[in-house]
């Protein structure tokens, strides 16, 4: 483990380390051993990462004298409804699960979320660990403790924020993650500079490519900086009741533009998300609160780097300015009817801003589709 990093996320009862490094999987039962309150976890995967990493998971748990049943679930966005949800709570109940068994979450933002929220609600509440393996999965969704659920009302609006015990990010998995889900990941990353670390967004400008190339080092450095950065303002707000809501960079725009395209994996979660702040830059700039120029910087490094900056075109979607609204004020974050925006005086200074005028916002909306 010497070549790994810890960060610590500090939430008082609920706080947990989060390890970062190559080579970590090997090192998962001897990390996950102190943390159990029996030696028994159930693993929970999705088909496409089980048969890379499942075994070598489960041969380290094993190492550690910890049991490791496990359940394998259809990979993709679609998995996250109500319909597997209810399977994976009957499966788990099916094998007798008990107060004391921990759940192990090994896949990306789908399998971690579904299993943190399984975890908080099953026999009212169960340890969970989550092993992410996605680049999104490492720098965003496996810290933090936002669990959910889609809907067809929309993403993510059913679910709990449950902690997990803790966070094993194995860089090497990297390794063999799709190039357009890497791409997917890297957008969750620059959202960390340009919500408030314009020198983090600038070195990314510099290193992205290499990054998304395998460079190791850029990778960790991205991965720690990610986390380190989210932990410090969970830490501060858990619950979003103010400053977390600034992770929300892009997502309102992008979670309407998931929802347009049927959660399907035709548009992948950072793909509408690097949509989303391409979208949230430009109303910054059409209210003058942000130069125009900073709008056109990260339109043309999300292009450099292979990431979309508008709508593509997706066979059966319609790409409509008043329909997106729509979805936009189904949005969990809207407040007296009024959708909630994070919005930008510049890179790295983003802020929380409400009473938008819906004609400004569909205004970009309509410029973009």
């Amino acid at each position: 483990m010497s070549d790994s990093e810890i960060l610590h996320l500090a939430l008082r009862p609920r706080s947990y380390d989060i390890h970062v490094g190559g080579g970590l999987l090997d090192q998962a039962g001897a990390l996950a051993a102190p943390l159990l309150k029996s030696p028994g976890a159930i693993i929970i995967s999705d088909q496409n990462v089980a048969p890379l990493y499942l075994q070598r998971l489960c041969d380290s748990l094993t190492g550690a004298g910890i049991e490791c049943p496990s359940i394998v679930i259809p990979a993709g966005e679609q998995t996250k409804d109500f319909h597997h949800f209810e399977e994976l709570l009957n499966t788990l109940l099916d094998m007798n699960i008990e107060r004391s068994t921990t759940l192990i979450a090994l896949g990306g933002g789908v399998i971690g979320d579904l299993t943190g929220f399984a975890a908080s609600v099953i026999l009212r509440g169960v340890d969970y660990i989550q092993v992410p393996t996605t680049l999104l999965a490492q720098v965003d969704s496996a810290v933090g403790g936002k669990t959910g659920i889609d809907t067809a009302h929309g993403k993510n609006l059913v679910g709990a924020f449950y902690q997990p015990r803790l966070v094993i990010a194995d860089l090497d998995t990297l390794d063999t993650l799709p190039a357009g889900e890497l791409r997917a990941g890297y957008a969750e990353t620059i959202k960390y500079g340009l919500i408030n670390d314009a020198e983090f967004f600038a070195w990314l400008e510099g290193a992205g490519a290499a990054l998304l190339d395998g460079d190791a080092d850029a990778r960790r450095r991205a991965v720690v900086h990610s986390c380190r950065a989210k932990a410090e303002i969970v830490a501060e707000d858990e619950r979003e009741g103010g400053r977390r809501a600034l992770l929300n960079l892009g997502h309102t725009f992008g979670h309407a533009l998931e929802a347009q395209a049927g959660f399907s994996g035709a548009l992948l979660h950072g793909e509408a998300v690097a949509i989303g702040c391409v979208m949230a830059f430009e109303l910054s700039a059409r209210l003058g609160l942000c130069p125009a120029e900073d709008a056109a910087r990260i339109r043309t490094h999300y292009s450099a780097i292979g990431l979309p900056t508008s709508p593509p075109a997706i066979d059966g979607v319609a790409w409509d300015a008043d329909q997106l609204l729509d979805h936009m004020a189904a949005d969990k974050k809207v407040e007296d009817g009024a959708i909630t925006f994070i919005l930008a005086r510049a890179i790295g200074a983003a802020f929380i801003a409400k009473d938008i005028d819906p004609g400004d916002v569909r205004a970009v909306l309509a410029g973009s589709v």
